[in-house]
């Protein structure tokens, strides 16, 4: 997964060379934007010429996109970084745009597809939520190709393909990618699709996408979060960075009513399962929901009065503290004089040291044997 030298921005593809960087683009990374699953498909496709109309899911940061581009795809994409990374590399290759619809919306109706190619996403559940809502767009001949590295497709992977779509193969391994093939059975009656999931915590009810964090129940480190939230009182704004699927801003949002909640996350999924965590717990009461993956796109340098955040810790299938430190940086921009930001984190992870260097103080509110949660003032 390592771009140290200019050539690994290179993917060798069967349409051309195609130069491809990640979104937000950072120097010292060593994340590329592509893997060997991503060419294995690209080499595989290139043999089996696909049919429009092609849908092209889960596509990380456009490898797919850019090599799949003559055959005009549509692309789905959940994060704004996988959006933004998509149109930037093919505007990057000389290649015209393409429709990029977030991971929750559906196709339009009628919509017949022959053929489908799939990124093997992480999150399980996030791929059986994709296949049930697929299934209406697909006919007996549809093409459908999965692609991963072998690590990432277990028996369970192609048990979801096999339940839900229909027979199902995979390929051989080259350089430890695999490819699933797949052929709709329209005489198959899957499952019920479970996703969204809901459930309760506390009296709040959630409601959660697949691949949105913390699916079935709340986490150990958010449920430590909410048991050291701010006191807050009056009308101040309070913003729930990183939301998922939406309690911890509901939780601040029950305790004081008066409270101006905005609600960020860069996840198409996540953004929509805190909608409707909001409002199935506040009915018509108002509050911001944004999808965007950097805060200061959203809210007005020196806005905000309480910053909750339980940042990630991966940056896709990598770990990473990028994204936590533009979360930090971000917060110190967005919050009022005397402004606090309150972080739950695993205590190795160091956020303390972080929080400190932007911004010059924090302080242990709580802790545990594996988790802590900081303070840091404006």
């Amino acid at each position: 997964m390592t771009d140290g030298s200019r050539a690994e921005r290179w993917l060798a593809a069967p349409s051309g060379p195609l130069e491809l960087l990640r979104h937000p683009y950072r120097p010292r990374s060593n994340l590329r934007a592509w893997d060997a699953a991503d060419a294995y498909l690209l080499r595989h496709l290139a043999e089996d010429r696909p049919m429009g109309p092609l849908l092209v899911v889960n596509d990380g940061f456009g490898a797919l996109t850019a090599g799949l581009r003559a055959a005009e795809p549509v692309t789905t994409a959940d994060t704004t970084m996988a959006e933004v990374a998509i149109l930037e590399n093919l505007d990057r290759n000389g290649l015209a745009a393409v429709t990029v619809i977030p991971a929750v919306d559906g196709l339009a109706d009628g919509t017949s597809l022959a053929t489908v190619v799939i990124k093997v996403p992480k999150s399980l559940g996030q791929l059986e939520d994709q296949l049930h809502r697929l299934r209406p767009y697909l006919g007996p001949t549809t093409t459908i190709v999965g692609a991963g590295m072998v690590r990432h497709i277990h028996t369970s992977t192609l048990e979801l393909f096999q339940t839900i779509i229909g027979p199902t193969t995979t390929s051989l391994a080259e350089q430890k990618a695999r490819l699933i093939h797949c052929q709709p059975d329209p005489d198959l009656e899957p499952p019920e699709n479970p996703w969204p999931m809901v459930w309760t915590h506390d009296g709040i009810t959630v409601h959660n996408h697949g691949g949105v964090f913390s699916a079935r129940s709340v986490d150990v480190g958010t449920r430590f979060l909410l048991e050291h939230l701010p006191d807050t009182a009056g009308p101040v704004a309070v913003v729930d960075l990183g939301c998922g699927n939406g309690i911890v801003g509901a939780a601040t949002a029950r305790a004081n009513p008066d409270a101006a909640v905005t609600f960020v996350d860069a996840s198409a999924r996540a953004v929509s399962s805190t909608r409707r965590t909001w409002a199935d717990n506040f009915g018509d009461r108002d509050a911001t929901i944004r999808r965007t993956d950097r805060l200061v796109n959203v809210v007005e340098p020196g806005s905000i009065d309480v910053i909750v955040n339980n940042p990630p810790f991966h940056e896709d299938r990598a770990i990473g503290d990028a994204t936590a430190w533009d979360m930090f940086v971000d917060s110190q921009v967005s919050l009022r004089r005397g402004g606090r930001l309150i972080v739950v984190g695993n205590r190795h992870l160091g956020h303390h040291a972080r929080l400190k260097k932007i911004f010059g103080n924090c302080e242990t509110v709580a802790s545990n044997r594996k988790f802590v949660v900081l303070s840091a003032r404006r």
